[in-house]
């Protein structure tokens, strides 16, 4: 494109700013990291051959428990594969595009395993965690683990009292202490018995 633009006006503002708006999608997905091994960040829904950021729950998806061994074999446009027990996995970046898939692959492939961290915490927790729930008490990153990363999409602001996360018979949002711990978890009532341990 730059050899379209005449000489003399490749030093103007305007053309220089239109050219950084044009590279700025290609900022965005930036992709520097070499193929390595990790864990899942979190608890995640896969079909099989996919896993979304969204971890949106249709009922026929399975869990990846929170710590599975994985490894990262490269970069597609906004998503990442995986090997995963032999066989190639996707993890996309649907809804959180305001970060680089170089952020997201430390996000969600993390290179510690987090059954290390886990093991400090009480087995109801731990369960919790590897069965996709939320239970009161429950820290940001024990909810983070059990659910995945809130996407930035319906959560730009992670420092907001509450969190939105989807289901398929309707979103729930769950509600925060100002310490930092689960107070509630709202939704409709089916929804609710299969994502909070009262």
């Amino acid at each position: 494109m730059l050899a379209r633009i005449p000489f003399c006006f490749r030093t103007s503002p305007i053309v220089v700013a239109a050219l950084a708006a044009l590279a700025a999608p290609a900022a965005a997905v930036a992709q520097t990291r070499q193929p390595y091994e990790g864990f899942l960040c979190c608890s995640l829904l896969s079909n099989g051959s996919w896993i979304s950021d969204l971890a949106y729950d249709d009922g026929s998806q399975k869990i990846v428990p929170a710590g599975t061994p994985v490894k990262f074999t490269s970069f597609g446009r906004w998503r990442m594969y995986l090997e995963i027990d032999g066989k190639q996995v996707g993890l996309g970046n649907d809804y959180s595009r305001t970060m680089t898939m170089d952020v997201f692959a430390r996000l969600y492939v993390p290179t510690e395993d987090p059954k290390v961290k886990m093991q400090a915490w009480s087995p109801k927790v731990r369960e919790a965690i590897l069965s996709r729930k939320v239970m009161r008490g429950m820290t940001r990153e024990q909810v983070t683990m059990a659910l995945g990363h809130p996407s930035t999409s319906y959560n730009p602001d992670l420092s907001k009292p509450l969190w939105q996360y989807r289901y398929r018979a309707g979103d729930f949002q769950v509600f925060w202490t100002d310490d930092g711990k689960v107070d509630l978890v709202f939704g409709p009532p089916e929804v609710r018995s299969k994502v909070f341990v009262e």
